[in-house]
């Protein structure tokens, strides 16, 4: 008996495989995934025979068991507004030094608190 996988289903069933083993090599480059995670290309073949087992219908089907995003770090702050309701704003300050951010009192200050001393120039810090 031989089967020949590559001709099976008109091809069909070769572009898929070479389809799953695509999204698979991206995942692997995504520097967004975790480098040692194992990928997985399943191909499963069901073979259903009529009642005289003469013939059989069959559904081929290939699919890939891809490596999550990493999880991307933040913090959060949560406090009541004005009228008592929870608010919820992301707390950015620690994730970049150099950010700007209005104070209480409406001062601009750098992620320590102080004023900035640098001077920007075209968007950056010089």
């Amino acid at each position: 008996m031989n089967v020949d996988i590559s001709k099976l289903a008109g091809g069909a069933m070769q572009e898929r495989i070479n389809r799953e083993l695509k999204k698979v090599a991206e995942n692997i480059l995504d520097p967004n995934t975790k480098a040692d995670a194992v990928r997985t290309v399943t191909i499963s073949i069901k073979i259903k025979p009529n009642e005289a087992r003469q013939m059989a219908s069959s559904d081929i089907e290939v699919k890939s068991s891809l490596a999550p995003a990493k999880g991307v770090p933040t913090a959060f702050v949560f406090d009541y507004d004005r009228d008592g309701k929870a608010v919820i704003k992301e707390l950015n300050m620690a994730q970049d030094r150099d950010q700007l951010v209005l104070n209480d009192a409406g001062e601009v200050v750098d992620g320590a608190g102080d004023p900035p001393t640098s001077k920007v120039v075209n968007g950056k810090f010089r």
